[in-house]
């Protein structure tokens, strides 16, 4: 049974109308009854629990802005570490280079120094995270502390962008002219 969605579309404006009728109705009734009778709020459940949940929304909202500013910024440290580090390395890398070295391993060489300064950074990361969850616990919504599933997932974006942060200087370290490098010196 297929339904298109202007079936659908018109479905919910016909209930729409007939509830506003309805509830026309009923406040007609209700005058008739009672001359002054207490009026009664006619709003959707989405309405009625906008103001109570601006303040978790709000919180939630800038908790993921904070987030991806920070994530934004971990990715340019990281970035700006990896290329000095590589510049300050030209002339080993060239020497290496020289030696018989193929891109690959120059990759390799550049990629292990990355991760393994991003593999520390995960353990602390996760055993703070482990340790200050506890604190944030009234922020969390239908997430326990310490939910693996989440603590697995933000380590695999954040080591996805340490990949991504390392590849250009990892690039940069695969192209040096072991040449100019030992002429430089």
């Amino acid at each position: 049974m297929d339904i298109s969605a202007e079936e659908i579309k018109q479905f919910w404006r016909g209930w729409c109308e007939r509830r506003k009728i309805a509830a026309d109705l009923v406040r007609e009734g209700e005058a008739e009854i009672d001359k002054d009778p207490e009026h009664w709020a006619d709003e959707t459940m989405d309405q009625l629990l906008d103001a109570p949940l601006a303040q978790p929304r709000l919180s939630a909202l800038l908790l993921a802005g904070f987030s991806l500013v920070a994530l934004l910024l971990s990715a340019i440290g990281l970035y700006g570490v990896v290329a000095s580090g590589v510049r300050r390395q030209t002339h080993d890398i060239g020497v290496r280079v020289a030696l018989g070295a193929t891109p690959g391993t120059i990759r390799r060489l550049v990629l292990a120094q990355v991760f393994g300064v991003v593999g520390l950074g995960v353990i602390a990361g996760l055993a703070g995270a482990l340790a200050g969850s506890r604190l944030l616990t009234s922020l969390l919504f239908e997430v326990k502390p310490g939910d693996p599933l989440t603590l697995i997932g933000v380590t695999i974006v954040l080591v996805l962008v340490a990949l991504l942060a390392a590849c250009l200087p990892a690039r940069r370290a695969m192209r040096i002219d072991p040449a100019v490098v030992l002429r430089a010196e």
